[in-house]
């Protein structure tokens, strides 16, 4: 007997919960430090990336945003982390996803055009360090994708590991 498929119902549809997402990239040099970017709207650093668009994937949003904020074009690798956010008011929660850009040749770096309009410096940063420039939050994430780079990715709530049982 033929399976028949019907519409699903749009007020289920419409209760389901949204979340955000966003893509961000481990990038490092040659010497193994990592890089961070400066936005010129807000006072903090943070790795290459942002918000995933409609109709797009965050491993396609991590390639846009490394060739609209660097200029050069490095595709997203390997998964190395998604951590869920929670929600914080005015923000919805989030799945924050982090890609293994790998290592930048000294060609990409110098090659490298920072778009004014959303990055104002960069610098690469010893891994140890990350907790220096980076927000907690974020230091958390960038740090385990960093430990995840060759052993693959892991999950996050918050920035943290769940606790092993």
């Amino acid at each position: 007997m033929a399976e028949t498929q019907t519409e699903p119902d749009p007020s289920y549809i419409a209760s389901v919960t949204r979340v955000r997402a966003a893509a961000g990239v481990i990038l490092r040099d040659q010497a193994g430090r990592v890089l961070v970017v400066h936005p010129t709207y807000k006072d903090v650093w943070e790795v290459p990336g942002g918000t995933v668009e409609a109709g797009e994937s965050p491993a396609d949003a991590c390639t846009r945003e490394i060739r609209e904020e660097l200029g050069i074009s490095v595709p997203a690798g390997a998964l190395l982390c998604v951590d869920w956010v929670p929600a914080n008011p005015p923000w919805d929660g989030g799945l924050m996803f982090v890609f293994d850009g790998g290592v930048l040749t000294t060609d990409q770096i110098a090659a490298m055009r920072l778009c004014p309009d959303e990055l104002d410096g960069f610098e690469f940063v010893e891994p140890e360090r990350l907790g220096e420039v980076l927000i907690p939050r974020l230091a958390r994430r960038v740090t385990a994708a960093f430990a995840a780079i060759g052993r693959g990715g892991v999950y996050l709530e918050d920035g943290a590991a769940l606790p092993t049982r």
